[in-house]
């Protein structure tokens, strides 16, 4: 089968490999389609923070079909059309342990959720990423149409917050500098878009809502200057969830705005135990998050696909697709 393999830092190739044999609690499957995060560039170029060992094939963003189940396996057949969450225990899919980005991979029945009939493969591949800014959501409590949410960054996790947000009714102000990822924003329901090079932040929010303020305010953009805005732009008993993640990243900020606005301030990763919420999420609402895969690639060019994303910083999400042709 084929196979796309980190070898070294830097340094991966499309492989031909074998199919690997499974155990009495695994199941094998057949990628259909997985996606490119930055946490595989980190990956490839050795940095990512947990230990690893080259060769690794990547992939933990992905959606795929059952093809066979061993023997202790109860709950799946094959034909079944599954998605998989990346951190298992100990484990990390993809990272610690070999990942999607093959015509076949093994995994344990009970890292597996079945995906709709009405889920795309496209859909189930961008279950995780979407998983992590429907957290977002949940975890700012209670949002509904009566809210106005800002988002800071229209990235694959901002999109996804965004999304989200529209969905569940709330009116959605984006703060993004790219032309091409507000257009995106504004598809999945932004009905603002801010330009933070163009225009005053706090100003355009204050305007957007008549001098209130945003009720919920998320990051996700991962820049400490836009953390330290999210209080600023925040109402009276605004919620403050900050879900882009800087690492040793500092800006100075009124800390005293947290208490004079009453603010509910909370910082999440991930998106831990929501998989089975989110997948119905997306199949009661058609949510169609297909708009955030800019370019697509078949696996025998899945080495092409990480290029595009090193050299074009203009995708948002790049998949690699197998037809099982």
């Amino acid at each position: 089968m084929k196979a796309l393999q980190f070898m070294s830092p830097n340094v991966m190739s499309v492989n031909e490999i074998a199919i690997p044999k499974i155990a009495d609690d695994e199941v094998l499957l057949a990628s259909r389609s997985v996606g490119i995060c930055h946490s595989d560039i980190e990956l490839l170029e050795g940095r990512y923070i947990i230990p690893f060992n080259y060769p690794i094939i990547p992939g933990h963003e992905w959606s795929a079909e059952v093809m066979e189940v061993g023997s202790k396996v109860s709950k799946l057949k094959a034909g079944d059309r599954v998605v998989g969450e990346c951190v298992i225990g100990q484990e990390h899919f993809g990272f610690s342990i070999s990942g999607a980005m093959a015509e076949f991979f093994i995994a344990k029945a009970d890292w597996l959720h079945k995906l709709p009939e009405n889920v795309s493969w496209t859909q189930g591949a961008l279950v995780e990423p979407f998983s992590c800014g429907y957290y977002a959501t949940v975890r700012a409590e209670n949002m509904d149409a009566s809210d106005t949410v800002a988002v800071f960054g229209a990235g694959p996790i901002g999109l996804g917050v965004i999304a989200a947000s529209a969905a569940k009714g709330a009116r959605v102000i984006v703060i993004e500098p790219s032309v091409d990822r507000a257009k995106i924003a504004q598809s999945l329901g932004a009905e603002i878009v801010i330009d933070p090079t163009k225009q005053n932040t706090k100003e355009a929010v204050m305007d957007a809502t008549k001098g209130v303020g945003a009720t919920i305010i998320i990051d996700a953009s991962g820049r400490p200057e836009a953390m330290a805005q999210t209080l600023e732009v925040a109402a009276f008993h605004g919620r403050v969830v900050i879900i882009g993640i800087s690492v040793g990243g500092k800006a100075e900020t009124e800390m005293g705005l947290i208490q004079s606005k009453e603010l509910q301030v909370r910082g999440i990763i991930g998106s831990p135990g929501v998989w089975p919420e989110t997948i119905r999420f997306l199949s009661r609402t058609n949510l169609d998050l297909s708009k955030l895969v800019t370019s697509s690639f078949d696996i025998s060019d899945a080495d092409k696909a990480y290029q595009k994303v090193l050299t074009d910083k203009s995708q948002v999400k790049v998949h690699v697709t197998n037809s099982g042709k």
